[in-house]
């Protein structure tokens, strides 16, 4: 009961065994990526190493740590933020959606690229997807975590009980009490018909699945509003290698596309690590449950987490 009393949840949640008793797992070895980031779109090298059962994942960078979990995240554009004691973290979504679906439950997350003023960093972009991030998982594979006595851990998920969701306008996040863990996604871009209304579910939601359907869809964004977002200081590194870009009048300018609702499976991947950060000592972050997003970002999903926690 020890580690039930320690788990933040509400009466929302019930935390059960895994897979009738999996253990908490971690990296069997370090493993390093280097590549531009998105924002800043200087380069940045991060190194993913084995962490105790119960520690969870938490970045480094210098002397600071940040815990990945919801206490830390800022609200920011286009991304997911992690702040603590004036230190950031961000562009974090797609390792994290990578590192919770594949199981690495305890990972220490280790980031160079600190700006000039020593207080924020930011994670590679890559291709735009989390695919590089499940192949440096798959490179060194994963073991049982133990703690500082050798001790492993048995990894909890959170049910849910009851419905729940948040909104803002006409957008939504809501989550519905299932035996097994789905997602649905919509989005909804009229001004980009090549884009316009698309919809996207999977169940179960699971490994194979997160890694040969969604893993791969890249981040996208409209070619019309990218002026503005560069006056704005941001996606500076952004360009037709790490992003698929639509057209409100021409369509899509560097297809083609791995999926045809490829924007719309990627919504997924960003929901998959904004909620990772309602994961607890190394337990599951994803709640079991449907979970239904229509035109959601990293906000709501935030908000949804939050909720979760009461």
């Amino acid at each position: 009961m020890g580690v039930l009393n320690a788990l933040r949840s509400s009466k929302l949640i019930s935390w059960k065994p895994v897979n009738t008793g999996r253990l908490q797992q971690t990296l069997a070895g370090c493993v390093e990526r280097r590549g531009k980031t998105l924002h800043s779109g200087k380069d940045s090298t991060v190194k993913l190493c084995p962490g105790l059962a119960g520690e969870g994942r938490y970045f480094a960078f210098r002397s600071n740590s940040i815990p990945a979990l919801i206490d830390f995240a800022q609200e920011s554009p286009l991304c997911t933020t992690l702040c603590k004691d004036g230190f950031r973290i961000q562009t974090i979504e797609h390792l994290l959606s990578a590192l919770e679906a594949t199981g690495v439950d305890n990972c220490r997350i280790v980031v160079d690229n600190v700006d000039s003023e020593g207080h924020c960093a930011e994670i590679p972009i890559f291709d735009g997807s989390a695919s590089e991030w499940v192949a440096a998982v798959e490179e060194v594979g994963l073991k049982v975590a133990t703690d500082h006595h050798g001790n492993s851990c048995e990894k909890l998920a959170p049910h849910l009980n009851e419905p729940m969701f948040t909104w803002r306008n006409d957008s939504f996040v809501a989550a519905f009490p299932s035996k097994v863990l789905r997602m649905t996604y919509g989005i909804n871009f009229p001004q980009a018909p090549a884009i316009g209304c698309q919809w996207f579910s999977t169940i179960p939601l699971d490994n194979l699945v997160y890694c040969k359907q969604i893993a791969l869809s890249r981040t996208f964004c409209i070619y019309e509003e990218i002026e503005q977002m560069r006056s704005a200081g941001l996606i500076k590194g952004g360009s037709l290698d790490n992003a698929i870009i639509c057209s409100t009048r021409n369509g899509w300018l560097n297809p083609p596309l791995r999926f045809n609702d490829e924007p719309c499976r990627h919504k997924v991947l960003d929901l998959i690590g904004d909620l990772s950060l309602f994961a607890q000592f190394g337990h599951q972050g994803l709640p079991v449950a449907h979970i239904v997003a229509y035109k959601g970002g990293h906000k709501l999903h935030a908000d949804l987490v939050r909720r979760l926690i009461g």
